[in-house]
């Protein structure tokens, strides 16, 4: 029977964070909650929580995060969204705790200056697609992380959100409930929107390309409408091995914080008895091009990715309150990404990470006002 394992969690009132909750719940001889942290936004559900696990530590806000990550313990399951979770996985790296990531933009932003601080293994992906992908290239026999010599490529699979098949004309007008209506996925707004655009898909051809070093040209994006295959490893001789489930984080989640053991009955499997058809149609850059620039961006470099993630939260807030057409999120992320200098690559600090950060913030909110409503 595997041990009890400490865990803190960042984001506890988000979706992955009451998710995690509902699975130390369920399996209070694997896991035991020594730390929550919030952002704020529910404090009544937060409080509940804190009463329920009575963690060592609790608290809410940035700073609690980047010191709950920093506290003894055998994993940091860091579900913060956006930005502000840099600093705690850089803290959750330093301590040297196993690190069960979902909060991508982290990633995505420190690039390199993460990756220094990881020890090999120390980072386990919580994003469906990139625990996926980590499942398949360990069943072939190799480590989850480092260039792979038998892999051809990487092939993520996208849902194509509540959007997918119309074309550029037809995106203009659509309203921020129609963008939170996803199909296949329940998830907090700004990644449910961050779905219907593909920017979150960006950001994960980015993530990926980061956790299993794998170059650029090498990682696919395929729409797959029911979300039941999460990602494939296509090997050189022709086999590609498949990660398949329902829809759910359950599984990713529970991976990330066991890792490399699984939990049983972490959620229902595949029910073969069923008849079912795996549909998979290309991406249509034209209409989504949020995958494109992503992939620029990336191959870039420096603070490419993160001038790329800022100024998509800053376009997703202006989407939801009126102030931005819904095509002009990608518009305005790759107006500011044109005009961002890439500093060099060499040297490059924290400070540079978020130096370029509040200017891509500023950049594009400059931009929005400038555009109006368009």
């Amino acid at each position: 029977m595997p041990a009890v394992r400490d865990v803190v969690i960042l984001g506890s009132t988000g979706s992955i964070g009451t998710q995690a909750l509902d699975l130390v719940r369920a399996h209070p001889d694997r896991f035991r909650v020594v730390g929550l942290t919030a952002g704020g936004s529910n404090p009544e559900l937060f409080a509940q929580q804190v009463a329920e696990f009575a963690p060592a530590y609790s608290g809410t806000g940035e700073e609690a995060s980047v010191e709950a990550a920093g506290r003894p313990c055998d994993v940091v399951l860091n579900g913060i969204t956006g930005a502000v979770g840099l600093r705690p996985t850089l803290a959750a790296l330093d301590a040297g705790t196993t690190l069960a990531l979902a909060n991508k933009e982290s990633l995505v932003m420190g690039g390199p200056l993460v990756l220094e601080r990881a020890a090999p293994g120390q980072i386990v992906p919580v994003d469906s697609e990139h625990s996926a992908l980590a499942q398949c290239l360990r069943a072939s026999s190799g480590p989850t992380t480092g260039h792979h010599h038998d892999v051809r490529r990487l092939v993520l699979t996208a849902s194509g959100g509540p959007f997918r098949g119309r074309t550029r004309e037809e995106l203009a007008t659509v309203t921020p409930e129609q963008a939170m209506a996803h199909p296949t996925w329940d998830m907090g707004p700004v990644i449910t929107i961050n779905s219907a655009t593909l920017v979150n898909k960006g950001l994960e051809v980015i993530e990926a390309h980061l956790l299993f070093g794998v170059p650029y040209e090498d990682i696919e994006v395929v729409v797959h409408p029911t979300s039941v295959v999460h990602s494939m490893v296509e090997f050189v001789d022709g086999s590609t091995l498949v990660q398949a489930s329902p829809p759910t984080m359950m599984i990713p989640i529970a991976l990330g914080l066991s890792w490399p053991e699984r939990v049983p009955d972490a959620a229902p499997p595949v029910d073969w008895t069923r008849s079912e058809t795996w549909q998979f149609d290309p991406l249509d850059d034209v209409a989504f091009p949020a995958v494109a620039l992503a992939r620029d961006a990336g191959a870039r470099g420096g603070t490419a990715p993160a001038v790329y993630n800022a100024a998509n939260e800053v376009c997703v807030a202006a989407f939801r309150e009126g102030r931005l057409r819904f095509t002009g999120i990608v518009e305005v992320i790759a107006d500011v990404v044109a005009d961002h200098d890439v500093p060099s690559k060499e040297g490059l600090t924290v400070a540079d990470v978020l130096a370029a950060d509040a200017w891509a913030r500023e950049a594009a909110a400059t931009t929005i006002a400038a555009r109006g409503t368009s």
